[in-house]
């Protein structure tokens, strides 16, 4: 009987310890679903093998890396640009330990000191030098990559997102009326739910690190190409809104100045244009944008000193505080969503931020404090501005500001100083996916790479002619690039990358979502480009 009731026991235990198992099983496989799981829960999901090509490293734009690289190894220079959706973070994250994917080994090769010299000179350095910040040696290196801890991943997403549509969203609420400001808090709402998901779709494979390559892993090279692409267009279109930017604050400085060149009437604006493009045309033909990252570290105090003036013009001088405006205004209403959809355009940079993150798991909690901080600063701003300027607000408040105050002046001066270096980091990515596309006895060409940057910084002037509508620019960015790359975009990669996975939920989210998407881009398109000729 002892020995019956042992046997028994042996069984009952391992019966227990089975259905142990089986709900720690259970469990474990619960919280790899949850958005808040652990830092494996990338490589304990099932990737997506069968949608995504390992063969990166050949695929066109390959330099899209080396930028991002360039745009996240400074330390702690922070981003004006909002819609380049581009910030400088402390650290650079590392590659993951036990996969050594074909994308970091055909971009990120170690050289040797004589390898070294027969890099393109086009290329700017992958790594550069921490250092180089502070005034040191430009050509140094980066040491060993560390990851960014909790506080420095809010304060760089919160970064990525502040950016120059501050300046407009003050004509947004005039345009759209006061009960449009809902609008600005559902749109960062969305956007920040759909940057959770670029995060999802990275955790579906060790090698996806960019959003091109998310682009890839869901529909194949030409998905790869067609985000790449539409990323470079948002890129160039905020190069041509600096440039406005700084035509239309100089002009205000000179709104005298005119000049007549060969039978050809050049007002002030025009001539502000040239002068702007003239200055900044050599911040693009540096090969080592180190230097332009050690000014750029004034980005954001640039940008603080900015709203610091329209809150010292507001209670200093005679223009006080003037309620007006309408209740909603649907007839201005898309260019209102072009505004706002612009704020929240940091999505190209989501990817390096989680990656870079010392703990991934948390990057949800990253984006709803980054998203909260960024919504409130904007309508912050823009209730104020349009409480003291009313329907007279300009798309650049900077403008509405009294020319005869000191702080106005400061604010102008401000606004025009920042783009001098943002142009230069915004535009290198375009001219070298340009450069990928030349025969391979051109890249080592210098002269070749600064006819091409050349030829970019002059298309913008043209470009900033043809259309000086800074708000309407904005519009058409936010409602066409923006609402692609932030609303549609990471819902349909998701979509394909998880298929199979996904809830009815989770794909009537999401299709709701690209369809919300789509209706605002084809409106707030059409609005935008019939402003532009009205």
């Amino acid at each position: 009987m002892k020995q019956l009731e042992e046997e028994f026991g042996m069984d009952r235990a391992i019966e227990i310890e089975t259905d142990d198992e089986d709900d720690e099983a259970e469990r474990v496989c619960h919280d790899n679903e949850d958005d808040n799981e652990s830092d494996i829960t990338g490589l304990s999901r099932v990737p997506s093998y069968d949608l995504i090509d390992t063969d990166f490293g050949t695929s066109w734009p390959q330099s899209y890396r080396q930028t991002m690289d360039m745009y996240t190894s400074v330390t702690p220079s922070v981003s004006f640009l909002g819609s380049g959706s581009f910030l400088i973070t402390a650290d650079r994250r590392p590659q993951a330990q036990d996969v050594e994917s074909s994308l970091s080994k055909s971009l990120i090769s170690s050289l040797s000191s004589d390898d070294k010299e027969m890099v393109p000179t086009s290329i700017p350095p992958i790594k550069m030098s921490s250092a180089s910040v502070l005034g040191a040696s430009f050509s140094e290196l980066l040491p060993p990559s560390q990851q960014c801890s909790y506080a420095q991943s809010v304060l760089n997403a919160t970064n990525a997102l502040c950016g120059i549509g501050i300046l407009s969203t003050p004509y947004a609420l005039k345009e759209g009326g006061w009960f449009s400001l809902a609008l600005l808090f559902i749109f960062g709402s969305i956007a920040c739910y759909t940057g959770i998901l670029l995060k999802r779709c990275l955790e579906s494979s060790s090698q996806l690190q960019t959003y091109p390559d998310i682009g890839q892993a869901a529909f194949g090279l030409s998905g790869r190409i067609c985000i790449a692409v539409i990323l470079y267009i948002e890129l160039y279109s905020s190069c041509v809104e600096f440039l406005i930017m700084m035509s239309d604050n100089l002009a205000a400085s000179f709104p005298n100045a005119q000049m007549d060149v060969a039978g050809v009437h050049l007002d002030s604006y025009q001539i502000c244009a040239i002068v702007s493009t003239l200055i900044i045309l050599p911040t693009v033909w540096l090969r080592n944008l180190s230097l332009l990252s050690y000014v750029s570290v004034g980005g954001v105090v640039t940008l603080a000193l900015v709203v610091l003036c329209l809150l010292w013009v507001g209670m200093a001088s005679d223009v006080g505080f003037n309620p007006s405006g309408k209740a909603l205004n649907f007839t201005n209403l898309p260019i209102t969503i072009g505004i706002y959809s612009f704020c929240y355009g940091g999505h190209s940079v989501f990817p390096n931020i989680y990656s870079s993150m010392e703990s991934p798991s948390r990057f949800p909690s990253v984006l709803a404090i980054s998203f909260s901080v960024a919504g409130l600063l904007y309508a912050g701003v823009a209730v104020f501005a349009f409480l003291m300027f009313g329907e007279a607000t300009n798309p650049q408040f900077t403008l509405n500001l009294p020319t005869q105050l000191i702080s106005s002046k400061l604010a102008g001066w401000a606004v025009f100083v920042a783009p001098l270096t943002k142009f230069g980091l915004a535009m290198t990515p375009v001219a070298l996916a340009v450069e990928e596309l030349l025969p391979t006895d051109q890249l080592t060409s210098h002269s070749t790479s600064i006819l091409i940057r050349t030829s970019l910084v002059v298309s913008t002037l043209i470009v900033a002619l043809t259309v000086p509508y800074f708000g309407s620019m904005m519009a058409l960015i936010g409602s066409f690039l923006i609402m692609l790359t932030s609303l549609v975009l990471p819902c349909a990669c998701y979509m394909r990358i998880e298929k199979g996975r996904l809830t009815n939920l989770q794909i009537t989210t999401c299709t709701m979502v690209m369809a919300l998407g789509v209706c605002c881009a084809v409106i707030g398109t059409y609005s935008a480009v019939a402003s532009m000729g009205t």
